[in-house]
């Protein structure tokens, strides 16, 4: 299976679009994939949106349904 590349994240923003991007991806509504992750909806949209301060492990809990893991990688 072929691996996807690294996108660098800067902002809660490109969280954002990158979480709306796959949820459009699998044809998935907000409430669906916000059900899916164990989120609510408004949580999602918020998320989807780039709030700065929106929970971690929630934001994890998505990124893990995105299929995308998380990395520290040092500068």
């Amino acid at each position: 299976m072929p691996t996807a590349s690294p996108v660098y994240l800067k902002t809660a923003g490109d969280i954002g679009k990158l979480v709306r991007a796959r949820r459009c991806e699998l044809g998935m509504t907000q409430d669906e994939f916000a059900g899916l992750a164990n989120v609510g909806r408004r949580f999602l949209i918020e998320l989807e949106k780039g709030k700065p301060t929106l929970q971690i492990d929630r934001v994890l809990s998505v990124l893990q349904v995105c299929g995308y893991d998380l990395y520290g990688h040092r500068r």
